[in-house]
């Protein structure tokens, strides 16, 4: 039996829906912790792609229970409309649980969201507008609408007719927008809920359940680590946390019952929206980058910044998530680049700095140090092993390895299943990966 936490060990996108798919085979159960339809992972099986917001990738795999914690906020028309997508394509929800805690995504937090972002100007931040920093505030605010709140119609109305009354006077007379319906919300959002009610939960005992039986259980989060909102690069940063300590609080667990966190990076780096990006490559190479990795957001479809592969956030990622191993993604983006630059420290007012700096001040004067590497110039499409490799990809790869101190476990080179290098399954392999934290194929247990 492990528990297993999959986190993002970037900015997000790094294709830990994928990691996530390929896990969810070894798991029982597979539970998204946070975040909202701000997020998307894309998977391809067999040719088809799948584009998922709130449901866990794990629903692909009939017999994987599928649950979405208390952490996340639900948009219930995007979640219905996911449920039905899947429907279309053959693809059951028996599996899916939604947890009674789960916050709820009202029309006035998207309509909030996209004003504010408007109204910051050149102070933008860079939100989706899907309205989930909204939602956040206010289940802060001890205002927000819960998913137990959907299922009792009297307590929903009530709670309605006040809330939207409430956001219209900040809709009308901060933003001069048109008000709400409240009595068109409260039937929209009550046909919501008997849509919705087949699947609700206590989705922490649910958990619970599955531990005392052994069961494998797979953490999956949203977006990545430099988008925490307490250990991001803050304020450009999401409203919930997804480093692997908000995998606990947004599932409902203790943190001893966690066995491993494995970090999902890209062999590159990428930032969607606004911020300060060292690495951020503004040429032909990020053009190529973008072009060859397809970077473009699947909840915005925003081209996504591209840059070259950044050590000092990686260290920082594997320190604040406890990392033991890392799933290195789109190896094959870089294929035909002739030289590959990796960044092993900052710059910052003439003094080298090889640590994150959690001041935004400071964050926004790094100049990244490069150590540059040869390219191995042919694909790695068709690798399937370690040995496949060309030399000079594999000398990569233990290069990251070094650099960030963290064996690697997996190698995605394509966005099919698969076009994977399984170096060592996380939930039944041994505690170390066989690709040690020196890059050095190593053996355990006699394997």
């Amino acid at each position: 039996m492990a528990n297993v936490i999959v986190i993002g060990a970037q900015w997000g996108d790094e294709g830990k829906g994928k990691i996530t798919d390929l896990l969810s085979k070894s798991a029982d159960v597979v539970v998204r912790y946070q975040g909202g339809v701000n997020a998307g992972h894309t998977v391809v099986v067999q040719g088809q792609t799948f584009k998922l917001h709130l449901i866990p990738s794990g629903i692909l795999y009939p017999d994987t229970a599928c649950i979405i914690g208390g952490g996340t906020v639900i948009d219930p028309k995007v979640l219905i409309g996911e449920i039905d997508q899947l429907h279309q394509l053959n693809v059951s929800t028996e599996q899916l649980m939604i947890s009674e805690t789960a916050h709820v995504t009202m029309p006035y937090h998207r309509l909030i969201d996209q004003a504010s972002e408007e109204k910051r100007g050149e102070h933008k931040i860079g939100t989706t507008k899907r309205g989930i920093g909204p939602t956040y505030s206010d289940k802060s605010e001890r205002t927000g609408i819960r998913i137990v709140d959907l299922m009792q119609p009297d307590i929903l109305r009530k709670q309605l007719q006040w809330t939207v009354e409430y956001k219209n006077a900040i809709i009308e007379k901060l933003y001069d927008l048109p008000p709400l319906n409240p009595k068109e919300v409260i039937e929209q959002y009550l046909e919501y809920a008997e849509r919705l009610r087949p699947y609700v939960v206590d989705s922490s005992l649910k958990i619970y359940e599955a531990i005392k039986k052994r069961h494998n259980i797979l953490f999956e989060g949203a977006q990545g680590t430099l988008l925490d909102l307490d250990h991001g690069t803050y304020p450009y940063v999401t409203s919930s946390n997804p480093i692997a300590g908000g995998a606990c609080v947004g599932a409902g667990v203790g943190p001893t019952v966690i066995d491993r966190v494995i970090g999902v990076a890209k062999a590159y780096t990428t930032r969607v929206g606004e911020g300060p990006f060292p690495t951020e490559l503004n040429d032909e190479i990020g053009k190529e980058l973008g072009s060859v990795g397809a970077e473009f957001g699947t909840t915005t479809g925003r081209p996504r910044r591209c840059g070259w592969f950044d050590s000092v956030i990686g260290r920082y990622a594997v320190r604040i998530n406890g990392l033991d191993c890392l799933a290195i993604t789109k190896l094959d983006v870089l294929d035909n680049i002739d030289e590959i630059k990796v960044c092993v420290a900052y710059e910052v007012e003439g003094q080298r700095c090889e640590n994150f700096p959690t001041n935004a001040r400071i964050f926004a004067k790094c100049k990244p140090i490069y150590e540059t590497v040869p390219g191995w110039k042919q694909s790695t499409a068709e690798c399937r092993t370690l040995e496949d490799l060309p030399k000079a990809a594999l000398d990569y790869l233990k290069f990251l390895a070094e650099l960030m101190d963290v064996p690697i476990a997996i190698v995605s080179l394509g966005a099919s299943r698969d076009c994977t290098i399984i170096v060592e399954d996380p939930i039944h392999g041994p505690k170390r990966a066989l690709l040690d934290a020196n890059g050095i194929p190593v053996k355990t247990n006699g394997n």
